[in-house]
């Protein structure tokens, strides 16, 4: 909840009180501090005794919580275009 406020405020601000000419400025932030993150991440990742062992395993984890989604997500949009484009060329 804290994460959506947060957003929230961020949004509020950007739309009613940030000035246009600083987007370029908050757009370069973002991007470094971006960076600095997935560092860190790096770093506290590196830190574990058996991150090279358990990288593997990461690695799949990875992979399936990708294909998955991507999976059900492809055969969803692929029936739902089925139905939608037979309904649309009953109506002619």
């Amino acid at each position: 909840m804290d994460i959506l406020i947060v957003m929230f405020a961020g949004v509020l601000i950007g739309n009613r009180f940030f000035p246009p000419k600083y987007k370029k400025m908050n757009e370069r932030l973002q991007v470094i501090c971006t960076a600095l993150l997935i560092f860190t991440m790096g770093i506290s990742m590196g830190q574990r005794e058996n991150f090279l062992r358990e990288l593997a395993s990461m690695g799949w984890i990875s992979f399936l919580f990708f294909l998955f989604p991507a999976v059900v997500s492809t055969i969803f949009v692929y029936f739902l275009s089925k139905w939608f484009l037979k309904q649309k060329g009953g109506e002619r």
